[in-house]
């Protein structure tokens, strides 16, 4: 299995940047090598994030202002999703139910460092389905 890179973003605002092959949604935990150098995995508890971010490089673009817009047809229903700090993702989803501990949605904008996005239901305030 090759590793994914992800961003993991946590509730407290700290970031870990890394890969990872042992994520799952219905997990409770998982192991992130970060990129910052070593080689030890740490483990990440899922309650304790806001997200993580499937990405298609570590290293991203700081300066890209993603645009939160549908360019065409999408896979899934649109959702817009508002965390608890006051940030907001705008993208698709198949898989949402309220009662599951998280779900997995895709970027809006195709030009996204971001692949898919694993959203953490309890740093959730609002999701809203779109049109």
């Amino acid at each position: 299995m090759l590793p994914n890179r992800i961003v993991a973003r946590f509730a407290d605002g700290r970031m870990l940047k890394g890969t990872t092959q042992d994520f799952a949604p219905a997990k409770d935990a998982f192991h992130v090598i970060g990129s910052e150098g070593g080689s030890r995995p740490e483990r990440v508890a899922v309650a304790d994030l806001k997200a993580v971010f499937f990405v298609k490089s570590l290293v991203g673009n700081p300066a890209y202002m993603e645009v939160k817009e549908f360019a065409g047809p999408v896979a899934g229903r649109k959702v817009q999703v508002t965390f608890k700090d006051g940030e907001t993702l705008v993208g698709s989803t198949q898989g949402y139910q309220a009662d599951r501990p998280g779900f997995f949605m895709t970027p809006a904008d195709p030009q996204s460092n971001n692949e898919r996005i694993f959203v953490v239901a309890r740093a959730v305030a609002k999701v809203s389905f779109v049109s």
